[in-house]
């Protein structure tokens, strides 16, 4: 909401402008009134809103029109005052001022206007049948409001119309002339209402009402409450409440209600509190909460945010397959105002054998952008209403800023759950096909996949000591006279190469010697298509030889040319090694290291599907 508000009163000489400020300050009529009264500002705890208020008085005796035209572009809000005993004055609403204000504001930022018929303790009649055509007529008119600063009548409601006419307009809300909402107000209630069905069954039940209401107002409602708000939407609308719940149609109605009853406040209440601004946009606070990320840390969803993610995918699992149909994926990101994942996502996640994407894909894909761009990240999230439904105060706070590497290093430990593995090699050498086994993806699924449809990224889980972390692999494109910091920063390297092509190995070697030799990052040489005769390689000593000389892991054969899904282990090793870097070369080359790290995995990943099959008879 607007941490201010500037209230200007035009109208012509003699009809009571400065009188009205005067009298609602001094709480009495002034016996001398000045020309103009000065700029006054009411503090914000004794506002009905509790938003700093300037009132600006504006005189044509001592100001001059270009000094009314900058008042007139500053204002938030503008009281033309009529006196409702002088005609003229009215006249002069739509033949001067209106036209004035209207030539003086940028046509994109439509100003609130407030019709003010002073003077009303001077006559009998009221001037609400000359006026009422002037509101039909002009839509930027938010009300109109007949006072006297001599007997003090509706002065503080004066006020306060304006303020609210500035905090809670209805411009962006409704069109009178079809009396109905405008379209950006029905979009932004139909996600509040999609995201506030956390059942996804297309109704908001009591236990959904009453959260919602929570949320909003700070109180829930009292079940005659409920009863007596669903009777109303019942009356009026044959579809507007289903098995006891309101439908989507209920929830717009009762907006409509409440705008065409003068209470937008509350529909205002419940579109700022999800998120919106006064355009009916997505406040950019809300969708980019601040968040620290010092140099050499990473960015992980915690603990929290998982939970919020698993309830979102089960709420759209509809037919429980654990796997997002196309169907299901577009349900889930209709509360986006554009289609997040594209068909590199099917690439770069597991999937079930329809190519959908699967309960862990899902999450995997949700750790990768967590981890590559954490800002998109909290985007996603504050369109999926996480802060709210989590009840957090912003999405920030379902991030894990992770400690730096250097302290991991010191220490000889890590709390981190993601680990990234840039993959090297020339072109052809099998790093797409490396990716994708990981995917569980053998050659013979590979060759479906379109090469619009390519993936340089994949990610999934793996278990190192019984703990499930994810392996984030990124295909480096093959030009190494032009690496960036981004493709070298990484917890591990994979240097592959083809072991049927005998210049192949050249390449891993130069990107090691330009770049590795001298990190403390760990190297593992991988020596692909092993399904293949082993060609001896054109180079000054062998892959083994190379390995030995560089202290690094001996060439760990693998081919994804198998008949079942390619065997997982060497994930396993990369992950095991990311996560001890200060592991000496001596225990990489032990079996006991490998063997202790791997049957913790079995172990794990067996326990693991056994807890998924219990959570999923759960859900």
């Amino acid at each position: 909401m607007r941490k201010d508000v500037r209230i200007l009163l035009v109208g012509e000489p003699k009809v009571g402008k400065t009188s009205l400020i005067m009298s609602l300050v001094s709480e009495e009529f002034p016996k001398v009134v000045p020309y103009r009264a000065e700029e006054i500002t009411i503090p914000a705890d004794v506002t009905p809103e509790r938003v700093p208020t300037h009132i600006v008085d504006y005189s044509e005796a001592e100001q001059t029109d270009e000094q009314l035209f900058q008042e007139i572009s500053k204002a938030n809000v503008i009281c033309i005052v009529y006196a409702v005993n002088n005609k003229t004055s009215i006249e002069k609403v739509t033949s001067h001022w209106i036209p004035l204000i209207t030539e003086n504001t940028d046509k994109d930022s439509r100003v609130p206007l407030i019709l003010v018929g002073n003077k009303s303790d001077l006559v009998e009649h009221s001037s609400m049948e000359t006026i009422l055509p002037i509101m039909n007529q002009h839509s930027e008119i938010e009300t109109c409001v007949e006072c006297s600063a001599k007997n003090l009548k509706n002065i503080s409601e004066l006020f306060y119309y304006a303020q609210k006419a500035v905090l809670h307009p209805t411009g962006p809300l409704y069109c009178p002339e079809k009396k109905d909402m405008k379209h950006l107000c029905v979009k932004a209630l139909t996600r509040i209402f999609k995201v506030s069905d956390l059942d996804n069954d297309g109704i908001l039940n009591d236990s959904e009402l009453n959260f919602f209401q929570r949320t909003c107002f700070n109180a829930p409602l009292e079940s005659q409450a409920l009863e007596d708000v669903k009777n109303v939407v019942r009356k009026n609308l044959s579809d507007g409440v289903c098995d006891n719940g309101l439908t989507l149609k209920g929830f717009l109605f009762l907006h409509t209600l409440f705008i065409q009853r003068g209470r937008h406040e509350t529909t205002w209440t419940v579109l700022r509190r999800f998120g919106y601004d006064d355009d009916l946009e997505l406040n950019q606070d809300y969708l980019f909460p601040p968040l620290k990320l010092p140099p050499d840390c990473t960015t992980e969803l915690n603990h929290n945010a998982y939970l919020f993610l698993q309830s979102v995918f089960d709420k759209h699992d509809k037919d429980r397959d654990c796997a997002l149909s196309p169907d299901e994926t577009r349900d889930l990101f209709d509360v986006f105002p554009y289609m997040p994942w594209g068909p590199d996502v099917n690439n770069t996640v597991c999937t079930n054998d329809q190519g959908w994407i699967t309960y862990q894909g899902y999450l995997s894909q949700w750790t990768l952008t967590t981890y590559l761009d954490v800002q998109r990240c909290l985007e996603y999230l504050g369109y999926l209403g996480y802060s709210i439904i989590a009840e957090q105060e912003s999405h920030a706070a379902g991030i894990t800023v992770t400690r730096d590497k250097k302290i991991d290093l010191k220490k000889k430990q890590t709390q981190r759950s993601v680990f990234r593995c840039n993959v090297f090699g020339d072109i052809g050498s099998g790093k797409s096909g490396f990716l994708q086994a990981f995917l569980g993806r053998n050659l013979m699924r590979q060759k479906t996949i379109k090469e619009e449809h390519k993936s340089y990224y994949a990610i999934s889980t793996t278990y190192v000591y019984g703990q499930e972390k994810y392996l984030l692999l990124h295909e480096v494109f093959p030009d190494f006279d032009y690496l960036s910091d981004a493709e070298l920063a990484c917890d591990i390297v994979c240097l592959v190469y083809d072991v049927g092509n005998p210049y192949s190995f050249e390449y891993c070697a130069k990107v090691f010697k330009q770049y590795f030799m001298d990190s403390k990052i760990p190297c593992m040489m991988i020596a692909a298509k092993s399904d293949l005769p082993e060609i001896k390689q054109m180079y000054g000593c062998s892959p083994l030889d190379f390995c030995r000389r560089h202290k690094m892991p001996p060439p760990q054969s693998f081919t994804c040319n198998t008949a079942a899904a390619p065997s997982k282990d060497i994930y396993t090793k990369l992950t095991t090694m990311a996560m001890h870097p200060h592991v000496s070369q001596a225990d990489l080359k032990s079996s006991t290291f490998w063997l202790r790290a791997s049957v913790g995995a079995t172990v794990f990943a067996v326990l693991g599907f056994a807890m998924y099959r219990v959570l999923l008879k759960q859900r």
